[in-house]
């Protein structure tokens, strides 16, 4: 059954062009090509990306981070109390106002109280300044590292500079070992971001995030298997470039290093709407769904290979509305509104804050007519306020 299994899967007419099979594949002393068993090679360097990233964020990420003069913020811990531990923990983080009633009532506490015990209970579970200060660089270095190694890869490649070439030959490409190890490095990094997703800071777009990496994997280890090696290194490199300007435009954010900030955020956005807009449609997309069809009849691993490549420009899309969005904001309010792939937590600041303006509106004291989603907060209509950005790393700044 298990042979049976494997002649179904590895049909020759799945993974090549039509008149092609695996006999035409055969390797001899001077002429390499992938093979399927290579890529169980990236098990071990994906466990050894995630000891780097450890040692690297631990003794290089948070001591830098300490003499560049980052500091968490204290946070008050919620007292114990197991019936709003379990309600917390099996039902809901933020319960609605009849909830609160309900277990005011159960712990004989005021409303208020619980209230607060919840906002602190959240608190604990958000990840420190520190924490993604230390993923945001261990991303920024590997990013750095990655792309220039593509450039270096892929720089006197033919398929580099005329994208019809990455056709020239198909699928009798020899197999380069400088290629062989830029696929093996991006696969291990996306492995290894799989694995620590549970623990890795968690975003707005989570759910996105796990079909960007499950694509680029089956992606990387579909091209390798169909010898696409030509067109993966061309996704690779074209994700790379924005990517690595991504990371220390976080960085900065958390460093409240504004202007650096909001310079690299306007960089980062021509970028990526550039490479995942223009270029990756007409290097990638379009060379794959037209360009292949010179040469061969359509197939299995044609057609699989451009829905994945779909999957990855629909989430460009998805993304680039998102940044537009925030350029908007940016043009707007002057500064960056958040953290990009923003983050889901609530600031300990913005809380209080709520709590505080909530205080003068029963008080009187003040009218607050609008409080928009970047915190821009006016005094109805008559004296604007000084405006605050609301940062991802979970604090307000003044401007």
């Amino acid at each position: 059954m298990m042979h049976s299994l494997n002649e179904w899967l590895w049909w020759h007419e799945y993974w090549l062009p039509p008149g092609i099979t695996w006999e035409d594949m055969k390797e001899s002393e001077d002429i390499h090509y992938p093979q399927p068993q290579d890529l169980l090679l990236s098990i071990p360097c994906t466990l050894l990306l995630i000891i780097i990233r450890y040692l690297f964020e631990r003794f290089i990420a948070r001591p830098l981070g300490r003499k560049l003069g980052l500091r968490d913020k204290v946070r008050l811990n919620a007292p114990p109390s197991p019936v709003l531990e379990t309600f917390y923990a099996t039902h809901s983080k933020d319960p609605k106002k009849g909830e609160l009633i309900s277990l005011s009532k159960q712990c004989d506490l005021p409303t208020r109280k619980v209230e607060r015990w919840f906002r602190y209970r959240r608190n604990q579970d958000k990840p420190s300044l520190t924490t993604k200060f230390c993923e945001a660089s261990w991303r920024f270095t590997f990013y750095f590292i990655s792309f220039f190694t593509g450039l270096a890869v892929l720089y006197d490649k033919p398929w580099f500079w005329d994208h019809r070439k990455c056709w020239v030959g198909y699928p009798q490409q020899p197999l380069l070992p400088s290629v062989f190890w830029y696929y093996m490095l991006e696969l291990s990094f996306y492995s290894s971001l799989v694995c620590t997703l549970p623990f890795d800071v968690k975003r707005k777009d989570l759910s996105q995030q796990i079909v960007h990496h499950a694509a680029t994997i089956f992606l990387i280890c579909f091209s390798y298997c169909a010898n696409y090696l030509r067109i993966g290194t061309l996704v690779m490199v074209i994700h790379d470039a924005s990517d690595c300007i991504l990371e220390p435009t976080k960085i900065f954010n958390y460093m409240k290093w504004r202007r650096i900030c909001d310079g690299l955020f306007i960089i980062f956005s021509a970028v990526f709407l550039i490479t995942r807009l223009l270029i990756f449609p007409y290097k990638v997309l379009y060379n794959t769904y037209y360009y292949s069809m010179e040469l061969y009849q359509p197939f299995f691993g044609y057609y699989f290979m451009n829905a994945l490549l779909m999957i990855l420009q629909l989430l460009h899309v998805f993304w680039s509305c998102l940044i537009i969005h925030m350029v908007y904001r940016f043009i707007l309010c002057g500064t960056m509104e958040r953290d990009l792939r923003s983050d889901t937590e609530e600031s300990d600041m913005a809380e209080e804050e709520r709590e505080q303006m909530r205080e003068k509106e029963k008080n009187g004291t003040m009218h607050f007519s609008n409080i928009t989603n970047n915190n821009c907060i006016r005094n109805s209509g008559v004296q604007q306020l000084n405006s605050r950005a609301h940062l991802s790393n979970g604090h307000a700044k003044d401007r």
